[in-house]
């Protein structure tokens, strides 16, 4: 079997091809990324990559044939992948995120690819308040990056038939360690914060709900989706645990409670923040009874700290920026090596390296 991962030298990728050649090991492995983080790597570990068959630099936009010669199922995670990236870089984001996605699943059809799985996310669902929304609730998209999932999503419908089988899973915010971290998302940023500062700041009133999954159940999750039987053609399923919606101020006492002397600081002027949702996982615990997650708060949060240790993240507080994503496109952009596409100048040749499992 012959598969491919495009993003996967982002933040959840490593965990993706670890467990897929763990479950896989005659698998052949393909990766397809652009490179914007490849030298993100948090501690002295070596390239993730080496669990790959082989290793494709190139724009998902315009992906080389080769990488989906023979393909047997997609898992596509490549994405500009949070709130602030889309507001910066909008137009991107539609076309990266929405309309590349569709044509590299139309290439992987006509490819013979039996399986595509997109990495959607359970931000689609907006301003949801109090209210669990299930897979059959109305998406509120309020921003470019979750538009840009909801499109996705409505045309990977269109593509999916009998014998080509497509699984949208709508994540939960993700958290947890990775080789190639990130510290813009809420819970790797308070645990980041407390390191440094002793505090963990609450921008927000700290009352927005926020689901969470570590990455590594991420990963597992992928699995189940590649090698699902039986079922539609085309399915949503929201990826996380019910008991893993948190309020905000919630998550920053968790950090607290795990990271000695820190304290915890909820803005007292705060202006409202309509990006709440409770969400019901309900239907990914039954139809992936085997694949629910396994990883709690306390864990995450523990070896996130494992892992910042390894980063020099004590000594400077400049290390933190490495590890925002927004922060490292915009510093490409200053030095003239990304247009206003986010495509390489001069464009990026395509290459491919040839790993090892």
């Amino acid at each position: 079997m012959k598969i491919l991962v495009t993003g996967n030298m982002g933040y959840v990728g490593p965990g993706v091809v670890r467990r897929l050649r763990a479950s896989y090991p005659d698998a052949r492995l393909t990766g397809l990324d652009m490179g914007y983080f490849a030298n993100i790597l948090a501690g002295p570990v070596t390239l993730p990559e080496r669990r790959l068959d082989v290793q494709y630099f190139g724009d998902v936009r315009q992906p080389p044939p080769e990488a989906l010669q023979g393909v047997d199922a997609v898992i596509h995670l490549a994405a500009i992948s949070n709130d602030p990236m889309g507001t910066r870089f909008e137009r991107a984001t539609l076309d990266i995120n929405h309309l590349a996605t569709v044509a590299l699943a139309a290439k992987a059809k006509a490819a013979g690819a039996s399986r595509f799985v997109f990495a959607s996310s359970c931000s689609v669902y907006g301003s949801a308040g109090e209210d669990s929304r299930s897979e059959d609730s109305a998406v509120e998209p309020l921003t470019a990056y979750s538009r840009s999932k909801v499109l996705a999503e409505q045309s990977l419908a269109q593509l999916a038939t009998n014998g080509f089988r497509v699984t949208c899973l709508r994540f939960a915010t993700a958290c947890g360690p990775s080789d190639r971290l990130r510290l813009d998302l809420v819970l790797n940023d308070f645990v980041a914060e407390a390191m440094i500062s002793k505090t963990v700041r609450v921008m927000s009133d700290g009352t927005p709900w926020r689901p969470l999954i570590d990455v590594r159940d991420m990963a597992r999750a992928f699995e189940w989706a590649i090698g699902r039987s039986g079922g539609d053609d085309f399915l949503i399923v929201n990826v996380g645990a019910d008991e893993a919606n948190y309020q905000v101020r919630d998550l920053a006492e968790a950090v607290a409670g795990v990271i000695p002397g820190t304290d915890v600081w909820v803005n007292p002027d705060a202006a409202p923040d309509r990006r709440s949702y409770r969400v019901s996982f309900a239907r990914f615990r039954a139809l992936a009874p085997d694949f629910v997650p396994r990883v709690g708060l306390r864990e995450t949060v523990t070896d996130l700290v494992d892992t910042l240790e390894t980063t020099g993240l004590r000594d400077a507080v400049g290390v933190r920026s490495r590890f925002v994503r927004l922060h490292i496109l915009s510093e490409l952009r200053s030095l003239g090596l990304l247009d206003a596409e986010l495509a390489w100048t001069p464009p990026q040749l395509v290459q491919s390296i040839s790993g090892s499992a």
